[in-house]
């Protein structure tokens, strides 16, 4: 009985010791792995830099000349080998691509062809375009002549740039939408008047979606998160019923917060339509598009839109947050202005920044470390818009990561 009990008791403790046995070796693993990740030297900083950003492990030439510049550690080396990772095609073919390609549809997906909208935010990028003025620039990138020209009409060009894999660092060309798609100079609003925003955000409905994507998509807000029912309703529109369901309540308590701030800014978008027949945009000055009047019997007394002014009623309020700059009107006339007081905004900027951050570090800001980057970042953005700049300081500061 004595020799089972000392068998049970020396099998018990056979496998505690086993099992701190096992927990140390994890431990003991767990900890190399994150001194290694801590302590990586030049080389392996340098190749993590490139890999964040062209997704691709880089020369051996332009590894050693990026390891040189991380490994001087003088102020600003890392970020010159992080421009020269930028260098590499894929940085704009692949990264920029993905990046810029679920702003361009409802679905937020990154699996589209390429096109307008997304060109030309990769060659606004390239060329360290004020990213500010994304929302109201008279701009476009198109490719080389040896594509099926630029057409209102279809995709075709941008398809085939894809198709042909063209090298988009050396080969996207910048030129105004006015002399090429016919808009007037005032009527283009940067990505806002591209023909792959217009059809996925000015077809059908109300135009409504256009502002809507731009927040969640450009100020990294949804219509929830700037919900505010103190702000005064006269611009909501009359296809708002004050009743949903004959209960006012739900439109004095849900409806009203989103519409009274929505409703008076996307006025802006009056004047412009996606043609499904033609597959073009179409701008009307002077005339509102008649989506503007759908079911306008549902509240007859709601406003009425008689021309494309807009108003930001959220400068006030809650969504002061936002930051707005108060060098702006805050109202005015068209897509243009109304898309420089958006990207003129402080959300805007942070949004671009924390997109950048989880572009390149993989992951969100997740703790004081990270979000002190993220400010310092921002500041850094506002200094000149420069995104290229903004990817360069994300992959630095992940590079040890």
């Amino acid at each position: 009985m004595k020799n089972r009990t000392w068998t049970r008791n020396g099998h018990s403790g056979h496998q505690n010791l086993m099992g701190r046995l096992i927990q140390l070796v994890a431990f003991g693993l767990l900890s190399l792995a994150l001194i290694g990740t801590v302590s990586a030297g030049p080389r392996e900083q340098a190749k993590r830099i490139h890999d964040r950003l062209a997704g691709v492990p880089p020369s051996d030439v332009v590894l050693q000349l990026m390891e040189a510049e991380v490994d001087t550690g003088q102020p600003g080396s890392a970020i010159d080998a992080a421009y020269r990772a930028m260098e590499d095609p894929n940085f704009y073919n692949v990264t920029l691509k993905n990046f810029a390609a679920p702003w361009t549809n409802r679905d937020q997906s990154v699996f589209v062809p390429l096109n307008d909208y997304i060109a030309t935010v990769i060659g606004m990028i390239r060329d360290d375009e004020p990213f500010n003025s994304l929302l109201s620039a008279d701009i476009l990138y198109v490719g080389p002549g040896s594509l099926p020209p630029y057409s209102n009409f279809n995709n075709d060009h941008y398809e085939q740039m894809e198709a042909q894999s063209i090298d988009m660092k050396a080969n996207l060309q910048r030129t105004t939408q006015s002399s090429v798609t016919g808009l007037p100079p005032s009527a283009t609003a940067g990505i806002w008047t591209t023909r792959a925003a217009a059809e996925a955000f000015f077809v059908a409905g109300t135009n409504r979606a256009q502002f809507r994507f731009t927040m969640l998509n450009h100020l990294c807000n949804d219509m929830e998160q700037v919900h505010d029912v103190k702000r005064v309703p006269d611009r909501i529109r009359q296809d708002v019923s004050r009743s949903p369901g004959g209960d006012s309540r739900l439109f004095l308590n849900n409806c009203v917060g989103c519409h009274n701030g929505m409703d008076p800014l996307a006025g802006a978008f009056a004047y412009y339509n996606f043609n499904e027949t033609s597959g073009s945009i179409e701008y009307t000055p002077g005339a509102v598009q008649p989506k503007y009047f759908n079911n306008d019997t549902n509240f007859e007394p709601g406003y009425r839109t008689t021309d494309d002014s807009w108003m930001n009623y959220w400068r006030n309020g809650q969504n002061q947050f936002l930051g707005w700059d108060t060098s702006l009107p805050g109202s005015g006339m068209g897509a243009k202005s109304m898309g420089q007081e958006l990207a003129n905004s402080d959300a805007f900027a942070s949004c671009q920044v924390k997109k950048v951050f989880k572009a390149v570090c993989l992951r969100e800001p997740e703790n004081s470390a990270d979000r002190f980057q993220v400010s310092q970042m921002v500041n850094s953005f506002k200094a000149g818009y420069r995104m290229k700049q903004t990817f360069a300081e994300a992959a630095v500061y992940c590079m040890g990561q």
